[in-house]
């Protein structure tokens, strides 16, 4: 496949948008370095999981750092596809970058807030907390895909689709890791509550990607 060229009226606010991401990523490295290290390799080793899942949970500095380092890049990166797949929106003159960001945040933060209230629901906060905290991690890596991804998309000549395409595999793989050790570590608990885990999975993480989905078509 040829590469293709893409030019952009102006790259200045693209450049502003990864830099402040980059800012996210800087502070939570030097002020939480080792934490950052275990962090670095969560898809191979499920250290920082075991390290940190029983203390400050969603709280954290880090993992609120490295949450809005996720939001800006998944927003910037959804941008791209967008421009991608609709190339006769006119972008450059749109507020279409601010809008997905505001939208995925608010996205995130009520579904957060939804398996938070589940937890009150079924009397197991702190369970659900873990659940929220080894979710949001690996979804969070994923924020390092799309940073990536941004700047290939951004600044380099290759084929957008290979970017694209490649970047939404390994997102949707580690994230199924997430997943796998979620189910393996809490399955009696899935299992006493079997019914209301098919609903809550049904609602709060297939739904939703079937609606972004719809919207994206």
């Amino acid at each position: 496949m040829n590469p293709i060229l893409r030019t952009y009226e102006s790259l200045d606010w693209i450049t502003l948008v990864i830099f402040g991401s980059l800012i996210f990523l800087l502070i939570a490295k030097s002020l939480y370095y080792f934490r950052f290290l275990n962090f670095m390799v969560l898809p191979f080793n499920n250290k920082y999981i075991f390290m940190y899942n029983k203390k400050e949970r969603l709280l954290n500095w880090f993992h609120v750092l490295f949450t809005a380092f996720q939001v800006i890049n998944t927003a910037l990166f959804l941008y791209f596809v967008y421009e991608y797949f609709m190339p006769t929106f006119d972008t450059q003159d749109s507020y279409l970058y601010p809008l997905i960001l505001i939208g995925f945040f608010l996205f995130l933060l009520i579904k957060i807030a939804l398996q938070i209230a589940n937890g009150f629901i079924f009397g197991s906060q702190s369970l659900f907390s873990e659940i929220i905290f080894k979710k949001t991690s690996y979804l969070n890596y994923g924020g390092i895909l799309f940073f990536i991804a941004n700047l290939l998309l951004a600044y380099v000549t290759v084929s957008p689709d290979i970017v694209i395409f490649t970047t939404m595999f390994l997102f949707i793989s580690i994230n199924l890791i997430g997943w796998v050790l979620v189910l393996k570590n809490y399955q009696n608990f899935f299992a006493n509550h079997f019914f209301y885990f098919i609903l809550y999975l049904c609602t709060l993480e297939i739904a939703p990607l079937i609606i972004i989905g719809s919207l994206l078509k």
